[in-house]
């Protein structure tokens, strides 16, 4: 495994502390007494301004699209420090209703409430759109959003709170069936550069029958249709993008592609690429420092099943979860096949952790797609929560066991990489074919909430409340060697509770993206020791001694911008 010195010496010096205060292992918080229950979700959408309800155009022909939709995001497209919403919506198909349902921005106004702006902000676009990725892509300190959809995509910059379509000048036009998206620095030149997964082939023309009785028609399978390759964008820093799949190694037409996550598995300090893929192998694309990457994930055992079976995966995301410095991966599969949460074992090697225990269990009937890592209690470990849904409404009729609509499922981490289904308890009881799925605070109370899409159904935003018995910090990267966003920065937090690693990150979960902002939970330990910054640059910020509690604006070059306290 390659580190730079700084990193090796900032983890030397973590796992010395953990070692010397008996932290590694399984939470420390449950030694000192902490409460780890009495965090509850409660859905305030309908309170907080948030009405919106997705539109797949089911008309009856049970069309493969419909089942797929869709995806959102939190971003702060008005730089007011509060996380916005931004939901995407799809449309009727041509000849039926054709009835406005545009994709909907919704500005935070800081007192629980949120406003419609999607008109005035330039983002009330009518396409029939599926995945949404937001970053800097022009350096120029506000975030811009890329629209995936079927048959085409858009690229919104952002012109100081007001989003314009740049997607012709810029290049970047995916005339695929666009899924999943993620910007990130691959040649680390300091400008953040895409990554677009496509699904299928299909078009209403190309529609294939179906059926599963011989006399109805039934949603496709995947294997009914040809796929399609992911495809990747170099920014040129002029506005524009180059198209270089194929030079770059990542073509591959077999691929049905949904999401996506940026991963240093290696900890060599370049970004890699690992991809769900519904039927087909998944992959993991190594970064080769040369513009180029290499699908090793056969070797890495991501590829497949344990029975050399690839599964149907849609959604993904990467993260720490093992109290390691090695990133591992967590997809969403089809129900009967559960999660897959893949421990990273170092030297390019992965295994599966679910079937063994408990996440694979109380997985195993669901369909998931949306899903991410975060710290639900701010107890310092990576929890996991999982949005589920069905695809077909008669499901139940073939598989009594399965259900079109699956309640959301939250993995309390219970260390050892050991995890705890708590959703129920946690206020995550109603059913939902949910589909994207994405976290941010949104109050700055210091807990994470979480925003939820259902397919053909109401958007859900599900506050984290309950006793505040547990303190955190939030640290906002602002690159200038690096991009902007200090998207790909890793940001190591040293405290009385443990050592943690997140990286900024675009994309993940399903056509969806959470806040760049990252949130380390620290217990009751009322400051973060040492806070060490990994900018895609090279070069590396320490920070010691920061106040608990607060939000931390940090430039790179060692420059703390703004400190703002919690509200609790």
């Amino acid at each position: 495994m390659k580190t730079s010195s700084s990193r090796r010496d900032f983890l030397k010096s973590t796992l010395a502390f953990a070692s010397a205060s008996c932290l590694i292992g399984p939470s420390s918080l449950q030694a000192e007494g902490l409460p780890l229950s009495g965090r509850r979700y409660v859905n305030i959408a309908p309170q907080a301004g948030i009405h919106f309800l997705h539109n797949n155009g089911a008309f009856g022909k049970k069309y493969l699209p419909e089942t797929m939709g869709s995806g959102c995001a939190f971003l702060d497209y008005n730089n007011d420090g509060r996380q916005d919403i931004f939901l995407v919506n799809s449309m009727d198909f041509p000849g039926h209703s054709q009835r406005p349902t545009p994709s909907k921005l919704y500005r935070n106004n800081g007192n629980g409430t949120f406003t419609d702006v999607s008109r005035e902000a330039g983002l009330d676009v009518e396409m029939y759109g599926m995945g949404v990725a937001v970053g800097d892509f022009d350096n120029d300190g506000w975030d811009d959003v890329y629209i995936t959809g079927l048959g085409e995509a858009k690229l919104f910059h952002n012109d100081h709170g007001r989003y314009r379509d740049v997607t012709q000048e810029a290049g970047v036009n995916n005339t695929g069936f666009g899924a999943s998206a993620a910007w990130f620095d691959y040649d680390r030149d300091g400008w953040l550069d895409l990554f677009v997964c496509n699904y299928v082939q299909w078009s209403e023309k190309g529609d294939i029958y179906c059926s599963l009785d011989g006399h109805t028609k039934s949603y496709c399978i995947p294997s009914a249709y040809q796929g399609e390759s992911c495809r990747l964008f170099h920014n040129l820093r002029n506005g524009r993008f180059e198209e270089v799949t194929r030079q770059a190694g990542i073509y591959d037409p077999t691929g049905k592609n949904l999401g996506v996550a940026i991963i240093d598995y290696n900890n060599d300090g370049w970004p890699d690429v690992v991809v769900a893929d519904d039927t087909q192998p998944n992959k993991l694309y190594r970064n080769n420092h040369n513009g180029t990457f290499t699908n090793i994930a056969i070797p890495a055992g991501i590829a497949y099943d344990q029975n050399g079976v690839a599964r149907s995966s849609m959604g993904i995301a990467a993260g720490e979860f093992a109290g390691t410095d090695d990133p591992g991966i967590v997809i969403g599969n089809f129900s009967n096949q559960m999660l897959g949460l893949y421990e990273n074992e170092s030297h390019g090697l992965f295994i599966n952790v679910a079937p063994q225990g408990a996440i694979g269990q109380d997985s195993r009937l669901s369909l998931t797609f949306g899903l991410f890592f975060y710290d639900y209690n701010l107890d310092g470990l990576m929890d996991i929560f999982a949005a589920n849904g069905n695809i077909d409404p008669t499901i139940v009729a073939i598989q009594p066991q399965v259900t079109y609509a699956e309640r959301p499922l939250l993995f309390r981490n219970l260390g050892q990489a050991r995890f705890e289904e708590v959703g129920t308890q946690a206020g995550l009881t109603q059913k939902l074919v949910a589909r994207g799925a994405a976290y941010a605070d949104i109050n700055n109370d210091g807990y994470l909430d979480v925003l939820l899409t259902t397919n053909h159904g109401p958007a859900y935003l599900f506050e984290n409340t309950g006793p505040n018995v547990a303190n955190a910090i939030r640290i906002h990267t602002v690159g200038t060697r690096s991009n902007r966003d200090g998207i790909d920065a890793v940001v190591g937090v040293r405290a009385a509770n443990g050592v943690q690693r997140q990286r900024v990150h675009s994309g993940s979960s399903y056509c969806s993206q959470s806040e760049l902002p990252l949130t380390f939970g620290l217990g009751r330990a009322r400051q973060a020791d040492e806070v060490q910054i990994d900018w895609p640059s090279g070069r590396h910020d320490t920070f010691r001694n920061l106040s608990a509690n607060a939000s931390y604006v940090i430039q790179e070059g060692g420059k703390i911008l703004a400190k703002n306290s919690f509200q609790r």
